[in-house]
């Protein structure tokens, strides 16, 4: 799936995300968690990108939620920095932090929207081992881009 698939945007700011519509996506836009779940159940979409630092609700709490309704949608997680709590990327299938710019936001999506569901859990074994650590992070094995 490339473009034209419709990406549930669960943001603060999400002018921020600019370059997924500068890149084909329909945006579904939400300022914060409860909102954005409300969406996810008013219409269909292809992925999800979820910022962590929400406000009340934060976004691994979200993540959690949205696998309970829907399993195999993908989550892309979009972070300050790395430093989170124990767990809280359980529930997502890519990390981004807003450091890494646009252009990683694009290829994890891009990334999750491609890969089957088998293949993202064999891309997150993967993930565990590779000789750039960039990509790994310290949290659990799940993609980091």
């Amino acid at each position: 799936m490339a473009s034209n698939a419709t990406l549930l945007c669960i943001h603060r700011e999400p002018a921020e995300l600019i370059v997924l519509r500068e890149n084909g996506y329909e945006l579904v836009t939400a300022a914060n968690g409860c909102d954005g779940l409300k969406l996810l159940m008013s219409r269909p979409v292809d992925a999800i990108v979820l910022e962590y630092h929400l406000g009340l609700l934060d976004g691994a709490v979200v993540a959690a939620e949205i696998k309970k309704v829907r399993p195999q949608l993908p989550i892309v997680m979009v972070a300050d920095h790395l430093e989170l709590p124990d767990g809280a990327l359980k529930s997502v299938d890519a990390l981004v932090t807003k450091s890494d710019g646009a252009h990683f936001l694009w290829a994890a999506v891009h990334f999750v929207l491609n890969a089957k569901p088998a293949q993202r859990e064999e891309g997150t074994q993967r993930a565990q081992t590779p000789a750039n650590p960039r990509r790994t992070g310290g949290f659990g094995g799940k993609i980091r881009f």
